[in-house]
């Protein structure tokens, strides 16, 4: 697949031919105008702080002692102890 994809849209007459010759006042294509409009409208729409992670922490005092310095295998034991793990 290729970095464009060709699609066909009506536009009404009026529209199209002021479309036209803003693109030609400004020495572009068509195509290029309406990929302008769409990032715009794209942009606008967009969620303004996108996904952000609520806090989540607990109150405490950080790590245990017990786990302080423990790797992923410690830590995969002593969560499965009191579990028949």
């Amino acid at each position: 697949m290729g970095t464009h994809m060709k699609t066909t849209i009506e536009i009404s007459p009026p529209l199209l031919n002021q479309a036209r010759k803003l693109a030609t006042q400004q020495g572009t294509t068509l195509r290029a105008l309406v990929e302008e409009g769409l990032r715009k409208v794209v942009a606008e729409n967009r969620r303004p702080d996108g996904f952000r992670l609520r806090r989540a922490n607990f109150k405490g005092e950080g790590l245990q002692p017990q786990v302080a310095g423990a790797g992923w295998d410690r830590l995969r034991e002593m969560a499965y102890e009191e579990h028949g793990g």
